[in-house]
């Protein structure tokens, strides 16, 4: 992974600090989790690892997070100093949770735990829905109890959803009923991208 990380690097021929959204918990750049990714990641110093690899200063956080931040500074999160909760849809669930604008991290709620004991993300991810063979209408009924379940918890005033699922919003948003409005990310699946690069940026410069 680390070699492929550098290749990209030097594809761009670039030099300075590199944000890297990783899908694990992040502590002070350090994994500690491995849901999606091999184990032997847990307690890997990601940031030492990448940069060595390809010799610039690296910055990692965790995958959601990192678009969360993305869509709250220039997304559709702009303004809104309520409670959001960004939720990004692919091989599993991520999640960002931000309160007045701040972001609280690694909330990893794909992993709440579910029908017959399985993780969230296992119901209703859209790597369940691919290993499922289920249709995306049935897929939205699934995702809708997940999101109602989040309401009952945390009761946020917006949730965004981001990911892989999000460009098919349009298709499946009049499943989704919650008291909270629902929207896509505006940054769709590039807002990890953009808020990977920002959390660089901050964490380089103060």
């Amino acid at each position: 992974m680390s070699a492929a990380f550098a290749e990209i690097i030097e594809y761009f021929n670039y030099k300075g600090p590199v944000g890297c959204g990783f899908p694990s918990i992040v502590k002070n750049g350090v994994a500690k989790s491995a849901s999606n990714i091999d184990k032997s990641w847990i307690d890997t110093d990601i940031q030492q690892v990448f940069g060595q690899s390809c010799g610039c200063p690296v910055f990692a956080t965790n995958d959601a997070d990192a678009a969360g931040v993305a869509e709250m500074q220039h997304g559709m999160g702009v303004g809104e100093n309520g409670l959001v909760l960004l939720i990004t849809i692919g091989t599993g669930l991520g999640s960002a949770l931000f309160y007045k604008g701040q972001l609280i991290p690694n909330t990893e709620l794909g992993h709440v735990l579910w029908k017959h004991g399985k993780s969230a993300e296992a119901w209703c991810s859209s790597g369940a829905r691919s290993k499922l063979k289920i249709s995306r209408s049935e897929w939205a009924d699934r995702f809708n109890e997940y999101l109602n379940h989040l309401e009952l918890l945390f009761s946020p005033d917006l949730f965004i959803l981001g990911g892989g699922e999000s460009k098919f919003f349009e298709q499946y948003k009049h499943q989704l009923q919650t008291n909270a409005r629902v929207v896509p990310a505006k940054l769709l699946n590039n807002a990890g991208i953009i808020g990977a690069a920002a959390y660089a940026y901050k964490a380089q410069n103060g």
